[in-house]
């Protein structure tokens, strides 16, 4: 029996050797993939994120960090029971493996339905880094979206386990002036409410992207401090 005991246990110990592949990040990209998200925005971000991976600049900086490697993933989120793996993880080591997966996530169906869970995106997003293969210097969750939380569980206890585990919440707050859309709660500003309530943890920061500078622009600019991990707390990159 012992001998039995000691062989699972080896074996254990071999199979979690084998799945912590070491990355310098884990990064989950959490997308509005929401009813106030149309077709061409939906189709806007998901290029954007994908041209900022690709760049010369990010991929500069991927094989920089001391590993050379990140691994990410990429989700959208809608309503308290909508979160969709759109691209699983992919290991980012060059341009021919930025490019496998940029391609997977501008060729994707959409999936995401309902109205703003965000809390509900980042319980997704912690359990997409504990159940995959790879072992990370930094945990970051990359929330973006065009309005705050309305449902699902607490946005205050989701964002409190995740930073309990070790996570940095970022967030690129997407701003359209004049459309009519929910900014956040009372009128404040969407990269305050952001920045008061998504945000979190080593370094966490909130990007804004709207008429001044486009999604493309704002999504290269996030995942370049994302990279460096030189974020710092609650600040706003546009101002």
């Amino acid at each position: 029996m012992r001998l039995v005991l000691t062989s699972l246990l080896a074996l254990g110990l071999m199979t979690a050797s084998v799945r912590a592949e070491p990355v310098d990040l884990e990064l989950v990209f959490a997308a509005d993939g929401s009813g106030s998200i149309d077709d061409e925005e939906l189709r806007l971000q998901r290029q954007g994120w994908a041209d900022a991976l690709t760049s010369k600049d990010v991929l500069d900086g991927v094989k920089d960090g001391p590993l050379g490697a990140i691994a990410v993933a990429f989700m959208e989120w809608g309503g308290p029971s909508s979160q969709v793996l759109i691209v699983d993880w992919h290991v980012i080591r060059d341009a021919a493996s930025a490019k496998v997966f940029a391609d997977k996530l501008v060729s994707a169906p959409r999936g995401a339905y309902g109205y703003n869970s965000i809390s509900n995106a980042i319980d997704f997003s912690v359990r997409l880094v504990e159940t995959n293969a790879h072992e990370g210097t930094r945990k970051v969750i990359d929330v973006s979206g065009d309005g705050p939380n309305m449902n699902g569980r607490s946005l205050e206890a989701a964002r409190g386990d995740a930073l309990a585990k070790g996570f940095t919440i970022n967030a690129l707050a997407i701003r359209r002036p004049g459309s009519g859309r929910p900014g956040g709660p009372g009128g404040m500003p969407l990269e305050d409410y952001y920045g008061q309530n998504v945000i979190g943890g080593p370094g966490s920061f909130v990007e804004i992207a709207d008429e001044k500078r486009p999604f493309a622009v704002a999504a290269r600019r996030k995942l370049l401090t994302e990279i460096a991990g030189t974020g710092g707390a609650t600040r706003h990159a546009s101002r």
